[in-house]
């Protein structure tokens, strides 16, 4: 049986050309597709049917320290977007550990970046949308 090494520190996420740092405790990094691959539809004789979903865009959600200087980069951008439309960027995922690769051409910013303040530091959420996008292992 094969032994296989996860090191967290290894996962690089990219972000047009910034590379985000200061990955939050727990979950950092979350991507779900946004729509289900495959749907199914019974008729009433039982007969199934499915149907492909040409959808290939993906929700990713990062989760950073408030102090990381990638939420700044995220304000910067989903600003620029909503004054020229202009915000769109690539995006990359590499766990350099295993070699799965999550990429897309096209990814924005959904909102401002999260944010909380309290007596100690906390942690910041940016929310991805993807065009098509690609995971390669």
């Amino acid at each position: 049986m094969a032994v296989k090494t996860y090191d967290p520190k290894k996962i690089l996420i990219s972000i047009g050309s910034h590379m985000v740092t200061g990955y939050a405790e727990g979950t950092f990094v979350s991507i779900e597709p946004n729509s289900d691959g495959v749907s199914k539809e019974v008729g009433c004789d039982g007969e199934i049917v499915r149907s492909l979903s040409p959808d290939r865009s993906y929700k990713v959600t990062i989760t950073v320290l408030q102090t990381s200087p990638t939420v700044a980069f995220a304000q910067k951008q989903y600003d620029m977007d909503m004054v020229t439309g202009e915000g769109i960027f690539p995006i990359m995922i590499k766990d350099l550990t295993g070699g799965v690769i999550f990429s897309s051409d096209s990814a924005w910013f959904v909102s401002s970046p999260s944010r909380e303040y309290a007596k100690e530091a906390s942690e910041r959420e940016l929310n991805i949308d993807t065009g098509d996008a690609t995971y390669t292992e």
